[in-house]
């Protein structure tokens, strides 16, 4: 292992604080402009060209290069105590590794155990992380059990220590899992703190279940850990979980998507019909199903199959990975982790004979970069604003850090990364910087190469020269009610407003139409009466959504009373039911 460089005092960092990277082209999610960056003190404070700047300043030619904003991994577990082991990246290493590869800042998780303090679990990482990680990073806290102590303490982690995610689990049961009543608890929670609830959607009951009976017949290799989990598992979850968070409006961010189905019900889900825009879901997916697939469970070598194993796993579908890619390009996905959670081949060997056994995660923090460039850029499937955005904006914005984090402007953080689109690297577990002895994406090339890594003004990568400093990054606080975020909710909101009508005006409209009123699964059903019922009065006919017959006239048998369509009028549909999921209204589509 390598000897850690120790933190350079800020009084010796002088040489440091000045720099000006020249005749780049700077990107952001919004434009691609030539020009020159000068950064003092660890910000950016100009940002144009022909600028008046001090002497002694260092001089970073990018000519012919992009002058990017730092990346932000949004999903890593670094020195998370799990499945009986602990993953072998420290916040040493692992940060290390992230500059390596382009990542100025990364957001972990603090997840404890059932019946544990969120409080005390967000010291010990806090305690744990701050003396070594090389580049600043923030704290999702995870509620895997629920209790008055509980909702308490996620507003004491809103209020005064920078906490606004907290992650729920639907899967790993008796560990982690949460029932659904208890997720309505959480997201209602949230709701009320302006905080940002991420969900781990699988249906932990069904692949306990599935497990059982593939262990019973014998399968005990890698290949049955995709088999307890098929897509339908993720889809159905990611479901769920989206329709309890818009039973109380909480703004849900569905950590590593990775299905087609399970990516498409997400979709559905953001696209709800609405005059202001989308519904606050927000996607993830991972490095790892943008570059492997599920094929690798049923490799020969047990430790190479092993060494894929994560949850959800590696889609069988070989067209997944641009399936997903598509998505990011259009915003049908938002963002890429890395779910960096790394265990030795001796760790993983703990399921040598039960494949519930082996710990569960894979590497990614330190090529995910240039692997979503490779597939993502390169391939032509994105523009290079696409991959600011997938890689380091986005993140910015929904967890509250913009314009700190995530763009390169005048008094933003100086984290920035000077990248080389036709440098090329291979990469291999022999010269990667992370602890752990695998590569799930050994011999892959890669264009698209980080050349200088700027890290809070100072020069870590340098012309690909590794320079990270243990203990120069910093804890950085996010705040509760993220404008991107939250102008969502508002929308949402208004639009469940607009598009809300009470009881008592349901009640008459049902009587003006003579319609029986039934209850089916938790919804409204709508019959209509015999066609020689008395006829529908002329007011009542004037103020409903009708569909006209052949003649021009209403037909009774071709319409419908709607909640969502009485005052919206982007989606008339001929049918006879309105559905509302239990618990409150909703603004159609698919709530």
């Amino acid at each position: 292992m390598s000897t850690p460089v120790k933190k350079v005092p800020l009084h010796l960092q002088s040489a440091q604080n000045r720099l000006l990277i020249k005749h780049g082209k700077i990107v952001n999610v919004d434009s691609v402009v030539d020009g020159d960056v000068y950064i003092e003190d660890g910000v950016i404070k100009q940002v144009g060209s022909n600028l008046i700047i001090p002497g002694g300043t260092r001089i970073i030619d990018a000519r012919g290069k992009y002058v990017i904003p730092g990346g932000i991994d949004p999903h890593t577990h670094l020195e998370i105590e799990f499945m009986g082991a602990k993953s072998v990246d420290d916040f040493y290493r692992g940060t290390k590794a992230a500059i390596a590869g382009g990542t100025t800042m990364i957001i972990d998780f603090a997840l404890p155990k059932k019946g544990q303090s969120l409080l005390e679990t967000y010291q010990k990482y806090r305690e744990s992380a701050d003396e070594k990680v090389c580049c600043d990073y923030g704290l999702h806290v995870g509620v895997t059990w629920w209790s008055d102590k509980v909702r308490e303490e996620m507003e004491i982690l809103c209020k005064h220590h920078g906490v606004n995610s907290f992650k729920t689990f639907m899967a790993y049961k008796d560990v982690f899992m949460l029932g659904d009543s208890e997720l309505f608890e959480v997201f209602e929670r949230c709701k009320e703190l302006g905080a940002v609830a991420l969900v781990h959607a699988e249906n932990g009951s069904i692949i306990a279940k599935k497990a059982q009976q593939l262990l019973a017949a014998g399968i005990t290799g890698p290949e049955g850990h995709q088999l307890s989990r098929p897509e339908p598992v993720e889809a159905e979850a990611v479901g769920r979980a989206c329709v309890i968070a818009n039973q109380v409006n909480c703004p849900l961010y569905v950590v590593h998507v990775m299905s087609k189905p399970a990516a498409d019900v997400l979709v559905q889900a953001r696209n709800v019909s609405s005059a202001s825009g989308q519904s606050p879901v927000f996607g993830e997916t991972l490095v790892a199903a943008l570059a492997s697939d599920g094929k690798q469970y049923r490799h020969t070598c047990w430790y190479h199959a092993a060494a894929h194993v994560v949850s959800p796993p590696l889609s069988p579908d070989a067209d997944t990975k641009n399936h997903l890619l598509r998505l990011l390009a259009e915003d049908g996905l938002q963002l890429v982790g890395s779910d960096n959670c790394t265990f030795s081949l001796d760790q993983k060997a703990m399921g040598k004979d039960d494949f519930t056994k082996i710990p569960n995660g894979v590497n990614g923090v330190e090529d995910r970069m240039s692997v979503v460039w490779e597939k993502g850029v390169h391939s032509g499937v994105m523009d290079v604003k696409r991959f600011v955005a997938v890689t380091s904006t986005n993140a910015a914005k929904i967890f509250n850090i913009y314009p700190r984090k995530g763009c390169i402007a005048v008094g933003s953080d100086a984290d920035i990364v000077v990248w080389d689109p036709v440098k090329t690297r291979v990469i291999s577990a022999k010269t990667h910087n992370q602890a752990v002895d695998f590569n799930i994406f050994e011999g892959m090339e890669c264009h698209g190469v980080p050349e200088y890594v700027i890290v809070n003004g100072r020069v870590c990568v340098d012309e690909g020269d590794l320079k990270a400093v243990q203990g120069f990054g910093k804890f950085v606080p996010t705040p509760v009610y993220s404008e991107y975020v939250y102008e969502k909710v508002k929308h949402a909101e208004e639009d469940a407003t607009l598009n809300s009508v009470s009881v008592p005006a349901v009640v008459t409209k049902m009587n003006e139409l003579k319609l029986d009123i039934a209850v089916e699964n938790g919804g409204i059903l709508l019959e209509p009466k015999l066609a020689d019922e008395a006829p529908v009065s002329p007011a009542a006919e004037a103020s409903l959504t009708s569909c006209p017959s052949s003649k021009g006239q209403r037909n009774l048998q071709d319409s419908t009373f709607s909640i969502s369509e009485e005052l919206d009028d982007t989606a008339r549909k001929s049918c006879i039911r309105v559905k509302n999921p239990p618990g409150g209204q909703s603004s159609g589509g698919f709530w």
